[in-house]
């Protein structure tokens, strides 16, 4: 297996300001829009992202959908509905790192070179920080190991300084 050489970095700020080829959405279920991250991603992309949306038919926990960027930076928006931390029968970890896989894989699909990823599961869903930091981490590396990857930076968005220091020592 040829060792991917894909940069992974760590940045605080706002992921709907990213320039990269996509970034991914912390969605719910219906993919229609919500709270924290997926708010914010669905109010700067503007209306047609809701639109195509809409035709997604949702998504499941640890599933990845793409739609176009629209008004964002990014070219797309990868929407991935995290776990709510307590509410999967013991299979939190293996359906957040599905998440960030089938995430890569969806922006492999596309040949894309660049994916910013927010903190998913860690704000209203209540994933403890450092555990989903941990699993991000460690499945984005994995999956850049072991896959055939059209991607060469992945970055990880986050937006406090808490969250900064988590990743810098995970990435380190």
């Amino acid at each position: 297996m040829a060792k991917s050489k894909a940069k992974i970095s760590v940045q605080r700020g706002d992921i709907t300001i990213m320039a990269v080829d996509a970034i991914v959405n912390a969605a719910n279920t219906s993919l229609l829009g919500g709270g924290g991250v997926d708010g914010a991603i669905h109010y700067a992309a503007g209306p047609s992202l809701l639109e195509e949306c809409r035709k997604l038919g949702g998504a499941k926990t640890g599933e990845a959908k793409i739609t176009k960027g629209y008004r964002l930076p990014a070219k797309y928006v990868i929407h991935t509905p995290g776990p709510v931390y307590g509410e999967e029968d013991w299979h939190e970890a293996e359906l957040l790192a599905s998440c960030y896989r089938e995430s890569l894989k969806r922006a492999n699909e596309k040949g894309l070179k660049s994916i910013a990823f927010p903190c998913i599961s860690t704000g209203i869903y209540g994933y403890p920080k450092k555990k989903a930091a941990k699993i991000a981490v460690n499945t984005v590396k994995k999956f850049l190991a072991e896959e055939k990857v059209s991607v060469e930076e992945v970055v990880f968005v986050v937006f406090s300084a808490k969250d900064l220091n988590i990743y810098r020592r995970l990435l380190n």
